[in-house]
């Protein structure tokens, strides 16, 4: 079996960009790195792909295309570095990213985008989609039109895209019930607040937490009625206040989506600190300050750099050698993160990061 770029990668604890750089000579790599990328190539008797190489030369107007929602949230824009990190490196191999970003989850705005990058002459797309009916009869004609599609961060199941980069949502939801039994007095009452009811990653939490919590018997924990905050800090606040009011016994708080930040506040102008346990998504520069503070119990990570840097080169190996990932649910890690290990900076490290 052929040696692949991507095994050197692994084997040398670099991005395969880096070793891409380094066995081709494009762009800056440390010499230690670089002896090491060339040691291992030797030893497995590397021979890169020619042909490929030939294709990614003379195709110049070789177009990927990456729309982005939400781009507005922390999350995201976290999402967006690694896009730009993997458009950076792609970049020496002849391939252009094109990235838009769209604020909020707007169906009609993101249909229309897409038309755009199509029009533009983009040959695949890389896409954090909702999850409605016409989105997926989009994803489908596009296949049809030969040009594939990954989904990141949230999915479209059932339709026709190649694959789907993102944590297991529904794990995540199932992660954060077991925590929250851990934390609060048996018999208590749990309120769970989402985001976007036409998000598929965020549905999948929500129904991942409630039914998990609903098989733990022994900690006989009542859910209150979800409510969606459609991302935003300022309803996130006046939800969990009036909730607060209205239940005075409530212990703990789920935050499937975005808004901790507005629970938080009204928790913390409630003075319920030491009372009330928040669980949440995401590690950014917010929810670390929230971590650090302790106003956040612990924060379940979905590697966000991860899913936006894997997904222009899932694209770029389907387009340049018709090599399919090997799976089409490609799930980033789970990482319970608190006070004592929210470490932002090595969250976002391109060179731990696999490709496909």
């Amino acid at each position: 079996m052929a040696v692949t770029a991507q095994q050197i990668a692994e084997l040398a604890g670099v991005s395969r960009g880096t070793v891409d750089r380094a066995l081709h000579n494009r762009g800056r790599v440390n010499p230690e790195v670089a002896a090491r990328i060339f040691r291992i190539a030797t030893e497995l008797g590397y021979k890169p792909n020619l042909i490929g190489q030939a294709l990614v030369r003379t195709k110049r107007d070789f177009k990927i295309g990456a729309i982005l929602q939400s781009a507005e949230t922390p999350t995201m824009k976290i999402v967006l570095e690694g896009l730009k990190q993997a458009a950076n490196e792609l970049r020496a191999s002849g391939v252009e990213v094109v990235i838009r970003e769209l604020r909020g989850l707007d169906e009609e705005l993101l249909l229309e985008s897409i038309e755009e990058l199509v029009l533009q002459g983009v040959q695949g797309l890389a896409i954090s989609p909702n999850n409605t009916p016409e989105l997926r009869q989009c994803i489908d004609q596009l296949d049809q039109q030969n040009i594939p599609v990954v989904t990141f961060n949230s999915d479209v199941p059932g339709s026709k895209r190649i694959c789907f980069i993102g944590m297991n949502n529904y794990r995540g939801g199932q992660t954060a019930a077991s925590l929250m039994c851990q934390m609060i007095p048996v018999g208590s009452k749990v309120f769970p607040l989402t985001g976007h009811l036409s998000n598929t990653a965020h549905n999948n939490r929500l129904n991942g937490f409630c039914e998990a919590l609903q098989q733990e018997t022994d900690c006989k924990i009542t859910i209150l009625p979800f409510q969606p905050c459609f991302d935003r800090d300022d309803y996130a606040y006046e939800i969990t206040h009036h909730m607060l009011r209205a239940n005075p016994d409530l212990a703990g708080i789920y935050v499937a989506a975005n808004g901790q930040q507005g629970v938080c506040q009204a928790i913390e102008d409630l003075g319920l600190r030491r009372k009330v346990k928040v669980i949440a998504f995401d590690l950014n520069e917010i929810t670390m300050q929230l971590l650090q503070s302790d106003r956040l119990s612990c924060v379940l990570d979905q590697k966000a750099f991860e899913q936006g840097y894997r997904a222009p080169y899932v694209l770029y190996d389907y387009l340049t050698y018709k090599r399919r990932p090997q799976n089409a649910l490609i799930y980033t890690d789970i990482a319970i993160r608190n006070k004592y290990n929210s470490d932002l900076e090595s969250s976002m490290c391109p060179e731990s990061v696999p490709k496909r």
